[in-house]
């Protein structure tokens, strides 16, 4: 029974870094996911009879009993998880995300006291190694705990998105991480529960702390960060549950969030060290009011005469775009484009909406092809030579005040350079600032002009002048 479940823990390893390789690319998202999901059952199987080995020993009735715990609690997961699957939208997909993390945390908190009030009586070295796996596995847990709950939060507006910058937070979470360590030691002296209990306090405090000090700018980085402690936290019950598949899957899913927030970090201007201590050496904000002058407003027939006459058009998609559902009338306005003879690519930012790939899978869902789906730096080049540009519900990721402004609270970050275009039209429900709370200059622009209410109704509209 040991080598069957060994092996198809190595089997289930290796579908689950094909399953990474697969999702890295759009054209092979959906074979990724099926690697997944079938390495995922394999290792379910595999850890249900390990289990059902273990209740054996116990007699008669252990096994029967393990089986009614296991159905019963499969049973309540995959309703709810099929509940959500069919009602969750993809506007709410990056909150989602956020509170499953949450749940990756209290699990491993979960077990770590349970894995320390049933030790087994280890001893010497080997109880002292245990102890540790038990604390960190409980600490960083904890973090993910409260800093999925603190992300789901400010993904669905619930709280403010701005950062809370509370005087001598840095010192605050240096004193958390210090005063963790004495704990640490004192508990694995002492193998007393009462430094476990005081450390889960903190550093529940310490995972809300972290995240509400990250403003709403820097949240898609955030996302991909509370993704890796969830790998690290899942890797520690791992450790706590002597299973090695647990301890595989975590360490890749913990270096591949720490990798892709890295490449955000990076796409985004922001230090990697900065964000994840909660917004150490964030840019400064301005708290001087710009008067930028007057904006220009068209409508749809305007933006219609302008694309029949254009030759090259670029659409920048933003949250705005998922929120108002527009990317299939945004597919059949491509589609119509396209037939006419004019070259339609979209520009995707890495951090367009609040999810890494957000706009990608929007895009593909309404069929639109991937070859003209480009990234940021394939399609700044290009904009000099471009007739149109369509902002649809992008704002921070077109904001040249990143470029312009040092004291802006975006400086630094790369942006599509849209306002090199000959005409940009921006789909905005309102003159409102984006998610990161900045003013746009973009829209004061000579060659830009606003088209105001929901972003969906006015491509139907273009669609229909056309």
């Amino acid at each position: 029974m040991t080598t069957i479940v060994q092996a198809a823990y190595i089997v289930s390893a290796l579908l689950f870094i094909m399953a990474l390789a697969g999702l890295s690319k759009q054209e092979t998202a959906k074979t990724g996911n099926a690697y997944g999901v079938t390495g995922m059952t394999i290792a379910i199987v595999a850890t249900i009879a390990v289990a059902l080995k273990a209740a054996s020993a116990k007699g008669a009735l252990g096994v029967p009993a393990s089986i009614g715990l296991i159905v019963v609690a499969m049973a309540i997961g995959a309703v709810i998880g099929l509940w959500r699957a069919k009602s969750v939208e993809m506007t709410e997909m990056p909150e989602l995300i956020a509170i499953l993390h949450s749940l990756v945390g209290a699990a491993a908190v979960l077990v770590g006291y349970n894995s320390f009030l049933t030790d087994k009586g280890l001893e010497g070295a080997l109880a002292n190694i245990h102890s540790v796996e038990v604390f960190l596995g409980v600490f960083i847990g904890a973090v993910t705990l409260t800093g999925s709950v603190v992300a789901f939060l400010k993904l669905s507006t619930r709280i403010s998105s701005k950062p809370l910058t509370l005087p001598g937070r840095h010192k605050m979470n240096l004193a958390a991480l210090l005063i963790s360590a004495g704990l640490m030691v004192w508990f694995v002296a002492s193998g007393s529960i009462v430094p476990l209990l005081i450390m889960t306090v903190i550093a529940l405090l310490l995972g809300w702390h972290l995240v509400a000090s990250i403003g709403g700018g820097d949240m898609p980085v955030v996302i991909s960060m509370l993704n890796s402690y969830s790998g690290w936290a899942a890797a520690a019950a791992g450790f706590m549950l002597d299973n090695d598949l647990l301890i595989v899957v975590g360490a890749l899913v913990g270096s591949s969030g720490a990798i892709l927030s890295y490449i955000m970090c990076r796409a985004m201007g922001r230090s990697f060290i900065s964000v994840i201590a909660g917004g150490f050496g964030g840019a400064p904000v301005s708290t001087e009011e710009k008067d930028y002058g007057d904006f220009r407003e068209t409508n749809p027939t305007e933006v219609a005469e302008l694309l029949k006459d254009a030759a090259s058009v670029v659409i920048t998609p933003g949250y705005g775009m998922a929120v108002a559902q527009a990317q299939y009338p945004v597919a059949d306005l491509t589609a119509r484009l396209r037939k006419r003879g004019i070259n339609v690519r979209f520009g995707i930012h890495p951090v367009a909406g609040r999810l890494p790939g957000h706009m990608n899978v929007l895009l593909a869902e309404a069929k639109v092809p991937y070859d003209i789906v480009l990234e940021m730096d394939e399609i700044n080049d290009d904009l000099a030579n471009t007739d149109v540009v369509l902002v649809i519900g992008a704002n921070d990721t077109v904001n040249p005040s990143a470029e312009d402004d040092p004291n802006s609270p975006i400086a630094g970050m790369p942006v599509i350079e849209v306002w090199h275009a000959k005409e940009v039209i921006i789909f905005k429900r309102s003159m409102a600032t984006g998610y990161a709370g900045v003013q746009n200059p973009l829209f004061f622009k000579e060659n830009s002009a606003m088209l105001f209410g929901d972003a969906k109704e006015r491509v139907e509209d273009i669609l229909k002048a056309l």
